[in-house]
């Protein structure tokens, strides 16, 4: 018999282990308070979507769906695992007729993604994103307050050397105005542009701004500006969306030449970066902007909309080194049958009063028992052995005071939740 496989994990697909995920709870909660403070509610939704929904909503010309989508056809149906959030949501928006249910709704959802990309630091192919979509409000307030939402958030996870960039891309009046312009720009200069530009100028000339090709961004400086094209309307929009972000105290910059890699954005457009952690030149920590046709676009009326996400696991390299904290918790160290059967039914009457409690019940030596107990970061251990059983009581070890005592059996529960509720919690420790 040959040596048994060893499976790994797929490339650019990783396993989050609990002495990390803690990290990952740690902003998540903050995701989530943040965005159940400003009113939005919690969706979930398919990891599977029909193909067709990415190909219209993001766009066919786009790098997510010619190159990075994960598609495959079971049945009758191609099925496609979704590369974004926002889709999804307009999805369910369409389908369940939310508009009948409330004139505004603001949703957040927390989930794997997955992009068949080259994987590098900060981007892999099954890669996590938190988001907020906001229905049938045209801003530009909600705007603003999505973005210092978000500014507030990440400067409370002690993330800093932010970058606020924004820019608008016009609606159904200045968007055909200004292609016509910047097609004019680009075409001369089109044998300078890398094949991949080449191939986007008539079908997506915006696109071609966003380029990451040297070539390319040499090539397109000095474009002319979308911001110069605004209709009167635009205008109006973009400016309140400025107004509102200093009186929020967010600092932005401009930036003419913001363009996102989905086609379905539409005014107000933004980016926040940071040169902070272990980022490097993947620096983009959130994105988003209005998609104000989309639902339209998916079969739904005309509801304006608005959305962003972010990627945790680049947040999580800004956010650097930080030092675990282990709620206060107990170590049931039993000895021999009877003792596994008191340490058992003590170990319940701590849970039911919230303590977390670890019980080792191995055949396993004192010394050894002890040993995990001072590893797994509890502050008390709860011994439990043959005398212990015939005098009716519980040896108490205090892990960080380092003393030890005995107590009644009948009084351990309450001592033990009293001290561990009322304690401080212990840094450091493993699960």
């Amino acid at each position: 018999m040959g040596k048994p496989t060893r499976f790994q994990a797929p490339k650019g697909m990783h396993d989050i282990l609990p002495a990390e995920i803690w990290r990952w709870q740690r902003l998540e909660a903050a995701f989530i308070e943040a965005a159940t403070l400003h009113g939005y509610s919690e969706i979930r939704t398919p990891i599977l979507e029909p193909t067709d929904l990415f190909v219209r909503s993001i766009g066919e010309s786009t790098d997510v769906v010619q190159k990075e989508m994960y598609t495959f056809q079971r049945h009758d149906d191609s099925l496609t695992l979704r590369p974004e959030g926002t889709a999804s949501a307009a999805r369910a928006y369409v389908q369940h007729a939310v508009q009948a249910l409330e004139p505004i709704s603001r949703w957040y959802y927390l989930g794997p993604m997955f992009r068949a990309e080259r994987p590098a630091r900060g981007r892999q192919r099954q890669f996590h994103q938190a988001g907020c979509e906001i229905f049938g409000d045209p801003g530009p307030t909600c705007d603003a307050e999505m973005i210092s939402m978000l500014v507030s958030m990440f400067v409370d996870l002690g993330i800093g050397e932010l970058e606020v960039s924004i820019s608008s891309l016009g609606g159904p009046e200045t968007r055909p105005k200004y292609r016509s312009v910047l097609l004019d720009f680009l075409r001369p200069k089109a044998a300078d542009l890398s094949e991949h530009s080449r191939a986007r100028i008539e079908v997506n000339p915006f696109r071609v701004l966003d380029s990451k090709d040297e070539g390319d961004r040499a090539a397109v400086e000095g474009a002319p500006s979308i911001l110069d094209y605004l209709s009167d309307e635009d205008r109006a929009h973009w400016d309140a969306l400025k107004t509102q972000l200093e009186a929020l105290e967010v600092p932005f910059r401009v930036s003419p030449g913001l363009v996102r890699g989905l086609d379905y954005y539409n005014r107000t457009l933004f980016e926040i970066s940071s040169s902070a952690g272990e980022l490097g030149a993947q620096n983009a920590l959130a994105g988003g902007g209005r998609y104000d046709t989309m639902v339209e676009d998916l079969g739904g009326p005309k509801i304006p909309a608005i959305g962003f996400a972010m990627g945790l696991e680049r947040i999580l390299l800004a956010m650097g080194e930080s030092e675990r904290v282990v709620e206060p918790s107990c170590f049931v160290v039993p000895m021999g049958e009877k003792a596994t059967i008191d340490g058992l039914v003590l170990a319940r009457e701590l849970r039911q009063l919230g303590v977390r409690v670890d019980v080792d019940g191995r055949q396993n030596s004192l010394k050894s028992k002890l040993r995990r107990a001072n590893s797994s970061g509890a502050r008390v251990c709860a011994i439990i052995g043959e005398s212990e059983i015939e005098t009716g009581t519980v040896q108490l070890k205090d892990l960080l005071q380092h003393s030890q005592e005995q107590v009644p059996r009948d009084r351990a529960t309450r001592i033990i939740a009293d001290r561990l509720l009322g304690s401080t919690p212990r840094a450091g420790g493993n699960d």
